[in-house]
């Protein structure tokens, strides 16, 4: 949520490329803008990961989560499509210019997912994300498509839904 206020008047506050993906194809971002986004986005949670094993040396590593594949995909879905329709319609839409509870609806949003099925997924709901808790060793680098796919399918999903 902070983030999200803290940058929303530079970037438009997309860390997320399924966020991206549902921006764009709404219209509010170009499409020669998106790839420069969602490259940006994934270099930033490959950083963020690098600082993290830096800052574990010290620290117990916590075994990687298995996933049932199912019920993930559908977690990752169902809550990067709440998260994507929440931001395309809290912080893009004209209708809701100049309002201030965007980055508590976008904050709300990723933390009731993180509380409702974190324990099933990881509560991911972001492909850049997923890509810095493969490279943390969380969950299997193999397991990617088990979140890229769903939370881009629902950002795309979002985007068409009024």
């Amino acid at each position: 949520m902070v983030m999200v206020y803290a940058g929303g008047h530079v970037s438009g506050g997309h860390y997320n490329p399924a966020v991206t993906l549902g921006v764009t194809l709404r219209g509010r971002c170009t499409w020669a803008e998106a790839p420069i986004y969602m490259a940006s986005q994934l270099f930033g949670a490959a950083v963020g990961s690098v600082i993290v094993k830096y800052l574990e040396v010290k620290a117990k590593a916590p075994t990687p989560m298995t996933l049932d594949l199912g019920p993930a995909l559908l977690a990752e879905f169902l809550f990067t499509f709440a998260l994507v329709w929440v931001v395309l319609n809290s912080a893009t839409s004209k209708n809701t210019a100049g309002n201030s509870f965007y980055g508590l609806a976008i904050g709300f949003t990723v933390m009731v997912g993180a509380f409702s099925v974190g324990n099933i997924s990881g509560g991911a709901f972001n492909p850049a994300i997923a890509l810095a808790i493969s490279l943390l060793n969380l969950t299997d680098i193999a397991n990617l498509w088990v979140y890229w796919i769903p939370e881009l399918l629902a950002g795309a999903a979002a985007a068409f839904t009024l």
